[in-house]
Parts: structure tokens; C-alpha cells; sequence
């Protein structure tokens, strides 16, 4: 892992290094202009897509100025895990979704995420005024660093005017202000969100208490029985509560959160809003040795048939939505 991310500094740093040599004083004055964080990235093969969702987003030459700025740059490979295989189909997209993602990506000043405390979910604002959540934390002989549950593959890259760190995931600024909202817009979720409004619920994740809820989606719900918004209607009311709470918990909880604070048994246990237990179990990851890529739940009556996390972190001002692929059965 570590030899990995060497590897990243490396390619990063190379086109300084190569620059460096042999310059006079004007030279100097020259790569000190070419070193600003929009050269730096540019000059980086591996960080192509997101130069150019700078320059599509007209965000350069505010980054190109004095600052200091942070930049969270996502590596090729996460945009092509988000959707744009490459910097063609940044070009292509709605100007104004681009700017906004990149926007996100921005922070204004100097943040070295790797000096902040051994803290979860700490807030931060970027320059488009969206909340950022750093989580800094151990585990075994390595310190992590997560924004919203994304890791940070190398940190504190240095540029003549900011630094940058670099993502493994795309960072998605928050379409909805409450969880109620996220629910209600998502046509993935229009049965779960009938559930928890006819539950009585809706107005709890409306408010700035935080929680986290892990939606089971559309199929999900149909293959439990709640197929339709009149078999939702007609259900028990304390047993559909029941229900609805036992996919909520207190506090704003991303996946990495439990990837990180899991004991050796790569296994924790979430307590859910009706008190109940469900058991967390994180996912090998098959090309790190030792590593994990994400979790499963476990309800009490789920058997061993586990839920999948069809679509994560997805945040809000008061908490975190999950999309999972069944419902978490508290009897078999």
C-alpha cells in the first residue's frame, strides 16, 4: 500500500523535479509560475479529467491565483468510476454541473488534513460553500485520512500557491438539504420514503439532528411485501414503525466509518433507532492484502443472506442516506 502511494508521489512530483534542474534565477522566476496547482496538475497524466473539469468549469484562474488554495483532486480513476471515462465527456457535460462538482473540490486557504486530529466527520467548508466532513484516524500501523468517506490516496502535495491531496472517489456536493428530501427525490426509494412518511417519521429527518438511514431500494421493498403504497397504507402501523426505524441510526455514519473503527473481527455492531442490533461486516478488498472496500448489514432475521450497499454516502445537512439492495428483517 504504502509502495503504492510512493509510486503516486512519484508521477506527481516528477515534472518539478525535471524542471528543477539547472535553472538561473530567471528560471526560477519562471517555475515558481509553473508551479501553481492548475501546472501541477496538468503536468500529471493520472490527473487529466480533472485539469480538465477545471478549465471546462472556469475555475482556473481563480485557482491560479495568490491564495492559498486546497485542492481535492480525484484521480483519473475515480472519475471513471463516477462516469466520465475521460476528459471528452468532461467536456461534454452540463457546464454547470461540472462547475458545481469542482467547485466542491476547492477549499479556500491552507488545510493539511493529515495535521488535524484523530477525529471523525470533522466539518470543513469548500469554496462553493458545501460542507466537507475529514475524518483522520488509525488503523493498525496506518493513519487514514476520509473526506465523506472518500480516502485520501497522498496528501499534502505542495504547489507554489496551495496543496493539493488526492481522492480515490469523485466528491458529490448535496443535492437536498434534509434527509426527507434526499429520500423523496430519489425514484430508487419512492417506497421507502412512502414507508417512513406514513410511519410517521418524515418530520424527524427534517430537522438538524443527525442520522444516518439505509434505504432499501424499490426491489427490495417489493420482494418484502411493501409492493405498493396501498400495501404500505394497510400495514400495521407499530409494526411498519418498527420497521422504518430499524434502517435509522443517530449520528452521521459513512461507510469508511465503520471500515475504520472495526476491531480485528472486520465485524461491528450498528444500534438502530428501535434499539435493535445490526451487524456490520466489512468486504475484502482483493487487490490490497489486509484492506476493505466496504460493508454488508446484517439485520436479526437476515440469515446469512446479508444487505449489499447499492449507492453510498450520499450526504445532507442532517446526516448520511445509503441505498441497500434488501431490507434489514428484525424476524425471519
Amino acid at each position: 500500500m504504502r509502495f503504492k502511494y510512493a509510486y503516486i508521489a512519484a508521477l506527481i512530483l516528477l515534472p518539478i523535479a525535471q524542471g528543477m534542474s539547472g535553472c538561473n534565477k530567471e528560471d526560477n522566476i519562471r517555475l515558481r509560475d509553473n508551479n501553481i496547482l492548475p501546472s501541477v496538475i496538468k503536468d500529471n497524466f493520472n490527473l487529466k479529467i480533472f485539469s480538465t473539469a477545471l478549465d471546462r468549469s472556469n475555475l482556473t484562474p481563480q485557482v491560479s491565483k495568490p491564495g492559498p488554495f486546497t485542492l481535492l483532486v480525484p484521480a483519473d480513476a475515480a472519475f471513471i468510476a463516477a462516469g466520465y471515462s475521460n476528459p471528452g465527456a468532461v467536456q461534454t457535460a452540463s457546464q454547470e454541473t461540472i462547475r458545481r462538482l469542482t467547485a466542491y473540490h476547492i477549499l479556500e486557504g491552507t488545510y493539511e488534513l493529515d495535521k488535524l486530529p484523530f477525529l471523525f466527520n470533522q466539518e470543513i467548508n469548500s469554496y462553493s460553500g458545501g460542507k466537507l466532513f475529514v475524518t483522520r484516524w488509525v488503523k493498525g500501523k496506518d493513519t487514514i485520512l476520509t473526506v465523506n468517506g472518500s480516502r485520501i490516496l497522498l496528501s499534502s502535495v505542495k504547489a507554489s500557491n496551495g496543496i493539493m491531496h488526492i481522492m480515490n472517489r469523485v466528491l458529490n456536493p448535496n443535492q437536498f438539504d434534509i434527509l426527507a428530501d434526499a429520500l423523496a427525490g430519489d425514484r430508487n426509494l419512492t417506497l421507502f420514503y412512502q414507508a417512513v412518511r406514513i410511519s410517521g417519521l418524515e418530520q424527524m429527518l427534517t430537522g438538524q439532528t443527525l442520522y444516518t438511514v439505509f434505504a432499501p431500494n424499490n426491489n427490495a421493498m417489493t420482494s418484502y411485501g411493501y409492493n405498493t403504497l396501498e400495501a404500505i397504507q394497510t400495514a400495521d402501523p407499530a409494526a411498519l414503525r418498527e420497521f422504518v426505524k430499524y434502517h435509522i441510526l443517530s449520528d452521521r455514519h459513512f461507510v469508511n466509518d465503520y471500515v475504520l473503527s472495526a476491531g480485528p473481527s472486520a465485524t461491528a455492531t450498528a444500534t438502530m433507532l428501535n434499539n435493535n442490533a445490526v451487524k456490520v461486516t466489512l468486504i475484502p478488498n482483493s487487490t490490497v492484502p489486509g484492506g476493505y472496500e466496504g460493508i454488508t448489514l446484517t439485520g436479526i432475521g437476515n440469515g446469512n443472506t446479508p444487505a449489499k450497499i447499492f449507492k453510498q454516502d450520499v450526504i445532507t445537512n442532517n446526516g448520511v442516506l445509503h441505498t441497500i439492495d434488501q431490507v434489514l428483517k428484525l424476524s425471519q
